[in-house]
């Protein structure tokens, strides 16, 4: 036999010799009195290197485990269980039981030691349906698209007052906003957005425009009282 072979064979050996079988129970408590509520459920090492059912009875047991830390949890689909750190040594038949937290260093120090067999309890029960939340009014003002729109209908009824109120000027110069604006859509809607632009620069003219034209007349009264002026003088003449 070659020597690959024996060694093999005592490692196998070694590995038979030191390992043990892990055994425990699940805890009834209020929260899952029996294993009707329970359902399957299975017992993990190493999240499935090992693992073990609980029975009817509420017993596990993971055969030939060897010596090494491993981490057990429970795998069930209605209930929560608290992980525990598993120290399986080869000096000895019982292994060390400690709390173990998600996250943290698998060999942290730890100073609870639990007894052995291992005892499961069940900390929560999983929820999986949210509720259907009822209509609330106050919820729906809430929402800033609801805000906007309120925002937008507001401003709608209040134009035609702030219309009311405006001098002949600035409602002339709104108007024309209105019109360059609703162009620009009406074009860019259409596709044709040389149109749109064409449109704009027309209105900004006509603007101008308008706004040149109501400045005109207090040149023009300045003019007439200078020739008014003249007049008296060549009378005096």
């Amino acid at each position: 036999m070659r020597p690959s072979s024996l060694f093999t064979l005592f490692l196998a050996f070694a590995h038979t010799s030191f390992a043990i079988d892990l055994v425990g129970f699940v805890q009834w408590n209020d929260l899952c009195p029996s294993y009707e509520d329970l359902g399957s459920a299975k017992v993990l090492l190493d999240s499935g290197r090992y693992s073990g059912r609980v029975t009817r009875s509420g017993n596990f047991s993971i055969p030939d485990i060897g010596p090494g830390v491993y981490v057990l949890s429970v795998l069930s689909h209605d209930y929560t269980f608290e992980q525990f750190r598993i120290n399986v040594s080869d000096s000895s038949s019982i292994p060390e039981i400690k709390t173990y937290v998600f996250g943290t260093p698998l060999l942290s120090p730890s100073a609870v030691t639990l007894p052995y067999p291992i005892v499961l309890s069940p900390r929560s029960k999983n929820n999986y349906f949210k509720p259907h939340e009822s209509f609330s009014l106050l919820g729906m003002f809430q929402n800033p698209m609801m805000m906007l729109m309120l925002l937008t209908a507001g401003m709608m009824l209040a134009t035609p007052y702030i219309m009311k109120n405006m001098d002949p000027q600035s409602l002339e110069e709104f108007k024309n906003q209105q019109a360059k604006v609703a162009s620009v859509q009406s074009s860019v809607q259409d596709g044709d957005f040389k149109s749109g632009l064409s449109a704009s620069l027309t209105a900004d003219e006509k603007t101008k425009a308008s706004t040149s034209g109501a400045k005109s007349p207090p040149s023009n009264s300045g003019s007439t009282i200078q020739q008014r002026k003249g007049g008296k003088g060549g009378k005096r003449r």
